[in-house]
């Protein structure tokens, strides 16, 4: 027994080490060579997405004497969630998403945070519109097309849920314009693929929004990115990826990259430093070593498509139709039918099946999560795994699907879609934030959110929806948060030549609304509607009734699943 026991004993203690290294190790400081440049430059930015070249963009505008670096770990810009095929290409504007507009416990509709997202994206517009004026983005039709945003419903309880949501938003300025229609032949005008075969006994109802846009993520990347290599302040480094980051006592970063072709190191120092690697940046932002990291921890959860690539197929479906996440199913698992513009093709994307991988990069590693777990966020990550099974299990569930299962959720939608017009693709890699809350805990954590220390030295941008698509607004709010000096001493005026509308609020005024989407309709070859000047905003603030308050919950943000 004594043998029995020490053996045992033995067994307990080891599982002790090893759990102890692996749950430290990830934080280890290892040597690395020092920095080659006595003077540092201006900004380091790792990745080459959409996030990290609309910063560089606004940068160059703001102080184009800075000198701006951008290392990519891949062969070139815009390859993980910003390429086109990564993604849905939304330009999400709320007018389709219903999970952005719950109903709350009294039977209203909650239009906040839908009017916020709207409001978000009219300031992507504009940017991309100066960028056109600029000389920096092409002919618009290379990254935006006009296709109407439709919410699709059936069942009783749904279509009047859809009837209240369209009621409530069109009170608003940025709404005005949604028509509403229970009539069949109405929306097989509107989307004929959707009622085509359809039994004829079903009630559905529709939502259809004619400013709704279709926007290729990677096709601006990669143009922003040809602007910028115009300036001599600006260089580019592909297969290039960032090991460790060190900051210096006065500030500085030490940022140590590996060149992936010849597998050399290198460290460049550096004033600030910007981490929009995508599912990439918490693990660097760990390695940075600034406590803020350790309030955070990341799920990842990849996304799959069918994809529709026959012109006889793809030619007939203009819109892009979202439906309702059925009962007991996440708000993350809400089907829509894209009509898209891939690779100058017309395209039609349906899902998002979900695919759970370990990996945080659609080109990572399988052991990406696992090192992102250490000692900081080890129980946080495995309280909300507890709080969240019915994710758990959706995730369970749509791992063990086959073609047949999937077709099976296509003709819900497409009813007379057959097996053999479409293929299945892989989208980007998302990593959901884990994030730990001073009143909940530890909370699942949808939409994106930026880090930043307490020097101003260096931010990171973690998370995923609405993303690409609110890009530009969120680099605004990166501005502010991490150059507030800068911004005071001059940058917010050159920003309203580049955002008009910067520093106030479209939805409050019907004139303003008018006024911006006139101006960027005109620049982006985009529809317009004249919103009338009596159309008031009516933002829903209304909160739950006192008598039903809201249960704390490991799960935020639900509204903000979609991928």
């Amino acid at each position: 027994m004594k043998k029995l026991a020490k053996v045992v004993l033995g067994l307990f203690v080891l599982l002790l080490l090893v759990a102890a290294v692996f749950l430290y190790w990830p934080l280890h400081q290892r040597s690395v060579p020092a920095a080659g440049n006595d003077k540092p430059v201006d900004v380091v930015l790792v990745g080459g997405g959409i996030m990290s070249i609309t910063l560089a963009t606004f940068l160059q505008e703001l102080q184009p004497d800075w000198n701006i670096q951008v290392y990519e770990r891949l062969d070139g810009v815009a390859l993980e969630s910003s390429d086109g095929w990564n993604n849905a290409g939304t330009g999400h504007s709320a007018f389709a998403e219903l999970n952005y507009t719950p109903e709350l416990p009294d039977g209203s509709i909650e239009t906040k945070r839908a009017v916020g997202i709207a409001e978000q994206f009219e300031i992507s517009r504009q940017f991309w519109s100066h960028q056109v004026k600029a000389g920096r983005l092409s002919q618009p039709s290379d990254f935006i097309n006009p296709t109407p945003h439709m919410s699709f419903v059936w069942g009783d309880d749904n279509i009047a849920y859809l009837h209240k949501r369209q009621q409530a938003l069109v009170k608003n300025p940025l709404f005005y314009g949604m028509q509403y229609s229970e009539d069949a032949g109405q929306i097989r005008q509107w989307a004929p693929l959707l009622m085509e075969g359809r039994d004829p006994k079903q009630k559905v109802a529709a939502t259809w929004m004619p400013l709704g846009t279709d926007v290729n993520f990677g096709v601006i990347t990669r143009q922003l990115t040809a602007g910028l290599q115009r300036s001599p302040n600006f260089q580019l480094h592909l297969k290039h990826e960032v090991g460790a980051l060190r900051q210096n006592d006065d500030k500085t970063w030490n940022v140590t990259v590996k060149d992936l072709t010849s597998g050399t190191e290198s460290t460049i120092k550096s004033r600030f430093v910007f981490i929009g690697a995508g599912g990439a940046a918490l693990k660097l932002l760990q390695l940075s070593g600034i406590p803020e990291a350790k309030n955070y921890a990341g799920f990842p959860v990849g996304g799959q498509f069918l994809a529709f690539q026959n012109p006889a197929i793809a030619g007939r479906h203009t819109v892009k139709a979202y439906g309702m996440a059925e009962t007991g199913s996440p708000p993350m698992s809400v089907p829509h039918l894209d009509a898209r513009k891939l690779d100058g093709k017309p395209v039609v994307l349906f899902g998002p099946f979900a695919l759970y991988s370990t990996k945080f990069l659609k080109h990572g590693s399988w052991f990406d999560l696992y090192s992102s777990v250490n000692h900081n966020n080890v129980a946080g990550m495995l309280d909300v795994g507890a709080e969240n099974l019915d994710l758990v299990k959706y995730l369970m569930g749509q791992a063990r699907l086959n073609d047949a299962d999937r077709q099976a959720e296509l003709v819900k939608y497409f009813p007379n879609a057959k097996r053999e017009d479409w293929k299945l693709v892989t989208a980007g890699q998302r990593v959901q934030i884990i994030k730990r809350d001073p009143e909940k805990g530890p909370v699942l954590q949808f939409g994106t959110e930026i880090v930043t220390d307490k020097d101003h030295t260096l931010a990171a941008l973690l998370g995923a929806s609405p993303g690409a698509s609110t890009s530009p607004p969120i680099m605004l709010d990166l501005l502010k948060k991490a150059f507030p000096q800068q911004m005071a001493a001059g940058w917010e005026a050159r920003l309203q030549q580049i955002v008009p509308s910067y520093g106030r609020k479209l939805n409050e005024s019907a004139a303003l609304t008018n006024e911006i989407r006139r101006q960027t309709s005109d620049t982006l070859k985009l529809p317009y509607l004249e919103v009338p000047v009596e159309t008031s905003p009516a933002v829903m603030l209304t909160p739950p009734p006192a008598a039903k308050p809201a249960q704390k919950t490991r799960n935020a943000n639900e509204e903000l699943q979609a991928l």
